[in-house]
């Protein structure tokens, strides 16, 4: 019972240090601050609210993507197994959620932690150094302006369509004899004999529910950051429709340089915490002339 007593005066402890609410105990290290090279912290969830534009020095416009960070926090940390042993999870939630809509076991995660319930819960993988207590708090300043960031979210659903709207085919002649078949797929190869299967071959395009599935948009430049109001601003577009759930997290295709030698301001790692540098104040915005 002792045991189990000072390992949550432990925790706990742990979770005032990370908000900067006290100083280090006694018999605890502070967690690097530091970029590794094979550092990897965790994304965000943010809400998609719409797009906008910005215009450049120069009169071209920039279309942008304005994705809200609210409420985001460290539920638990989870270790899965992986093809290389044993990996870490953290879990964030996200939103607002009332009790009656939870069953008992759901809502006392949420009770037994001291965090408010969450409608959406999501898992991103993170390097040892990059691991975070329960009750952290994710927030826009989490990304800077000029960085590169990778953002999955759930494409708008279209309902059942046909091969031309799907897949872009051009449809058949409008001349006579192809009386109401303008918009069919023509033949679906047939066998040509013996020798070939008569049957349709799997992946063959034909009509069927479009949208709805899971896509990632990679290597969106992050515009500006307005940690006021917890917005960020992505240049291009991004799956789903207004007020869907997005991921975000740093991009995997450009990495960026954490030598500390380059121009930009380097993310905060492992996230952004009270008392760090407020370098740009409440809105930052990327010089698009040199990105990361």
């Amino acid at each position: 019972a002792s045991a189990t007593h000072d390992a949550t005066r432990a925790m706990a402890s742990l979770r005032l240090l990370w908000r900067g609410c006290c100083t280090a105990p006694a018999g605890f290290a502070q967690p690097s601050r530091v970029w590794g090279k094979s550092s990897l912290r965790c994304g965000a969830l943010g809400m998609k609210c719409g797009m906008t534009q910005a215009w450049q020095p120069d009169g071209k416009v920039v279309p942008l993507t304005i994705i809200e960070v609210q409420d985001v926090q460290v539920v638990q940390a989870k270790r899965v197994p992986t093809s290389e042993g044993e990996g870490l999870n953290l879990q964030l939630g996200s939103g607002w959620q009332k009790r009656k809509r939870l069953n008992r076991p759901d809502a006392g995660q949420f009770e037994s932690r001291g965090l408010p319930l969450k409608r959406y819960l999501r898992e991103f993988r993170v390097s040892e150094d990059a691991q975070l207590p329960v009750g952290t708090t994710i927030c826009a300043r989490h990304f800077v302006p000029g960085q590169f960031v990778d953002v999955q979210g759930t494409s708008k659903g279209k309902g059942f369509e046909g091969v031309m709207r799907r897949y872009g085919f051009a449809g058949q002649p409008r001349s006579h004899g192809h009386s109401l078949s303008h918009r069919s797929g023509g033949s679906l190869g047939g066998a040509a004999g013996s020798l070939y299967a008569t049957r349709v071959m799997p992946g063959k395009k034909m009509p069927g529910r479009m949208g709805g599935k899971v896509r990632t948009a990679h290597s969106l430049l992050v515009y500006r950051v307005d940690a006021e109001h917890g917005l960020v601003y992505l240049k291009g577009t991004i799956p789903g429709g207004k007020g869907s759930l997005v991921r975000l997290k740093d991009a995997t295709r450009k990495r960026m340089d954490t030598s500390g030698r380059g121009h930009h301001r380097l993310p905060p790692f492992p996230t952004w915490l009270p008392g760090d540098d407020e370098t740009g104040g409440d809105v930052t915005e990327a010089p698009l002339a040199r990105p990361l």
